[in-house]
């Protein structure tokens, strides 16, 4: 299995100005091309998180979902990010995955962050999604879904030959500053208690609502060690994710096999 080059895209989005952003993002990550794997960008990158934006939702033929297609045949990687996107069942902070072969998958935001309302106004998810990608099985989250464990748990699996449902778990988020510890803090529990890599993208800047945002954007790897982590500036950070190092860790510390089996509902 080949190691997997990841890019963090750690950009200050621009409030409400999607066309902007489309700009923005497209040239941090030009330099990428052929050069990485995989390039996560933060969530909600064409508006910044806003409840109010929900009327300028895009669906899945806009030019968003247009944009990231093609950003991933240009740089020849898997390109990723959230956006909001309205479909008949409501608007969903909807996780675009997208590859230079075509494929397009998408994950709905599964928790809605209560505490700035988000519930009131977007539709939740009701699916996890696990991505392949150059032999690499690839679960992505969206922001507030990092505090749920049980969400986020990788599961043993009989049925695959290395027992665990995924190898790296993704978190694209607008987290702001003021809560920058728990951020820290709960990406790593996450890559240990999973036996994974963890990728962790968070913008930067200062939003329309007056929130500010440190980035802290990471690649941590399956003892909890950051391979790279960002401070406060904008930019692309990369790294590589080993396969050997991952697969000898779990063979030697095999914790999916004492792990509680459970269903979600």
């Amino acid at each position: 299995m080949q190691d997997l080059r990841i890019s963090l895209v750690q950009g200050a989005t621009r409030w409400h100005d999607p066309a902007g952003n489309r700009e923005y993002y497209g040239d941090l990550i030009g330099p990428l091309a052929h050069a990485t794997d995989l390039v996560i960008l933060p969530e909600t990158f064409t508006s910044g998180f806003s409840n109010e934006v929900i009327d300028q939702a895009e669906t899945m033929e806009g030019p968003t979902v247009a944009w990231i297609r093609e950003q991933a045949v240009r740089l020849d990687a898997a390109v990723t990010g959230s956006v909001q996107l309205r479909t008949d069942e409501g608007v969903f902070n909807r996780l675009l995955w997208a590859t230079p072969d075509g494929e397009l998958q998408y994950y709905d935001k599964r928790h809605l962050f209560r505490y700035a309302g988000e519930h009131k106004r977007y539709a939740a998810g009701d699916r996890r999604l696990t991505v392949e990608w150059k032999g690499w099985r690839i679960n992505p989250l969206v922001c507030y879904d990092l505090r749920f464990p049980v969400y986020s748990r990788n599961r043993y699996n009989v049925e695959r030959e290395n027992a665990l449902d995924f190898d790296l778990q993704l978190f694209v988020a607008n987290w702001p500053a003021a809560r920058a510890y728990p951020w820290k803090t709960l990406l790593r529990a996450r890559a240990i208690e999973n036996l994974c890599y963890v990728a962790a993208v968070n913008r930067v800047g200062v939003d329309g609502n007056g929130l500010e945002y440190s980035g802290d954007s990471a690649l941590i790897d399956f003892l909890g060690q950051p391979l790279v982590e960002t401070t406060g500036d904008e930019g692309v950070v990369s790294s590589v994710a080993s396969w050997a190092a991952l697969a000898a860790h779990r063979e030697r510390f095999p914790a999916m096999l004492d792990g509680d089996s459970f269903s979600l509902a």
